[in-house]
């Protein structure tokens, strides 16, 4: 089996005018998961995150949301990390994806950031790429001088849906990516219709 993740990343903007747009996507995950499950956040300064911790398939499983803004991610990530002393590939990022449709959610481990200037800042601070990613999409507006005022703004509501459909779908693979069972999760998700 491959390792398992103890710790879910939810990437997101801090505060109420960020809070429903398409860049928020990752804070949406962590939502669902603890309105699934009932868990609590609670901000740590020593981090600039909000921290939480959830029992997942019987495994304490960490959720951090930074609070740094989107950029300047990976400091919160790395300094958590390294307190708690959990390796790279124990991390799941749930991030925002422009090159996927709206509904489409994707499980990736490791390779580069695709212009996501969030991951790019988390891979730079834990010095690796070797963390799972889960890719939640968003759509692209057509044109890359354009992508800034698009991952800021809420998306319509028919858009909505389709992004908080695919939250929902990854969150029922939860389970599977906490024990490593990540090729399990890349076939469902990468054939869900």
């Amino acid at each position: 089996m491959t390792q398992g993740i103890l710790l879910i990343v939810g990437l997101g903007n801090p505060g109420a005018d960020y809070a429903e747009t398409r860049h928020n996507a990752g804070f949406r995950f962590l939502d669902v998961l603890r309105d699934a499950s009932g868990g609590k956040l609670r901000a740590e300064s020593r981090f600039a995150a909000n921290v939480g911790k959830l029992a997942i398939s019987g495994q304490d499983v960490w959720l951090l949301e930074p609070q740094t803004f989107m950029n300047a991610s990976g400091d919160s990530v790395a300094k958590f990390a390294h307190y708690y002393r959990i390796p790279v590939a124990g991390i799941l990022v749930v991030h925002d994806d422009l090159d996927l449709p709206p509904g489409t959610a994707r499980l990736k481990i490791g390779g580069g950031d695709g212009g996501h200037n969030g991951l790019a800042d988390v891979t730079e601070k834990l010095g690796s790429s070797d963390y799972a990613r889960l890719r939640i999409g968003i759509g692209h507006p057509g044109s890359t001088a354009q992508v800034v005022s698009y991952v800021l703004k809420k998306a319509p509501p028919a858009e909505q849906t389709l992004i908080d459909a695919a939250i929902q779908n990854a969150r029922t693979h939860v389970a599977d990516i906490v024990q490593g069972q990540f090729h399990k999760v890349m076939n469902s998700l990468h054939t869900h219709k």
